[in-house]
């Protein structure tokens, strides 16, 4: 963030994913829903785009990139994001994502490290991309699950973030490569304080569950559950739902901390704009990044 005036900053982020769709305009939108996601999670608007693109133009049919391009340009469209420029490279495989403008007033800013002591956690969307990416890898994902997966993936977080903004929300953070566990980590140790999540409360995929009990799991959640095991009390858990605690999430939804006088105002007002969600914990004085699981 960098601040202009005293009422105005910009926000700046970037990104870039591999290909986990085989439809090249559906990967489009997906690694443009994930790269906007930054900016919501500030409670900033994005304003402008660029693309980034590592291609094998010597190997791969120009057209596919030709879809890439258009599935990014109408979720940018749909958010009211002006495409104005890019830069591409040739690469041995296909990554695609965006460097976001956005604008935002300095002193309403959502940062991660500003949650309170019993601020209720808020999550939208389910967790289990991760490990339902790893199935369609493996060629073993149903279509329709297929289909749902990438309508979460390619859904804007734009109306978790006008609720959280509206309603007044202390601190939040999207749920990407760290999983819900690492973010929770981030968030209650630059704010000071530790975590309790009820494990039953938490949103998860059907399928990734079925699916993490068959060992389809991304390398990425091994990573995860190794750095972070230290700070979690887990005990009493299975294996199959730490897996997706830890499971890296693309294009995730927004953990939000909010006041527990707010989070029946919060949660109305996500329903409100159709937004699924889901009080999962709460923060807590003690060991800074400390975790426990119920």
């Amino acid at each position: 963030m960098y601040k202009l005036t005293d009422d105005l900053a910009i926000v700046e982020t970037v990104d870039l994913i591999a290909a986990i769709a085989d439809d090249p305009y559906v990967f489009g939108m997906i690694a443009t829903a994930n790269g906007v996601s930054d900016i919501y999670a500030k409670g900033g608007k994005p304003i402008t785009a660029m693309n980034i693109v590592a291609f094998p133009s010597d190997t791969m049919d120009p057209a596919i990139l030709g879809q890439i391009l258009k599935g990014a340009l109408d979720k940018l469209s749909e958010a009211g994001i002006a495409l104005v420029g890019g830069h591409s490279v040739r690469n041995d495989e296909v990554r695609f994502g965006v460097a976001v403008t956005g604008v935002i007033h300095p002193d309403k800013v959502v940062a991660k490290n500003s949650a309170r002591a019993a601020d209720r956690l808020i999550l939208t969307k389910p967790l289990g991309t991760g490990i339902l990416n790893t199935a369609l890898k493996a060629g073993m994902l149903p279509d329709d699950v297929r289909d749902r997966a990438t309508v979460q993936m390619s859904t804007l977080n734009d109306k978790a973030s006008q609720a959280m903004v509206s309603v007044g929300a202390h601190a939040c953070t999207d749920v990407t490569g760290f999983g819900l566990l690492g973010h929770l980590a981030e968030m209650a140790e630059t704010s000071g304080l530790s975590v309790k999540i009820d494990a039953q409360t938490v949103p998860i995929i059907p399928e990734a569950r079925e699916f993490a009990h068959m060992g389809l799991i991304p390398e990425g959640m091994y990573a995860n559950w190794e750095f972070y095991a230290p700070i979690v009390d887990a005990e009493g858990i299975d294996e199959d739902t730490m897996a997706i605690l830890y499971d890296p999430q693309t294009s995730g939804g927004l953990l939000i901390a909010v006041a527990p006088e707010k989070e029946e105002a919060m949660s109305a007002e996500l329903k409100r704009l159709g937004v699924e969600a889901a009080v999962i914990g709460c923060m807590m004085e003690g060991l800074p990044s400390r975790l426990k699981v119920l």
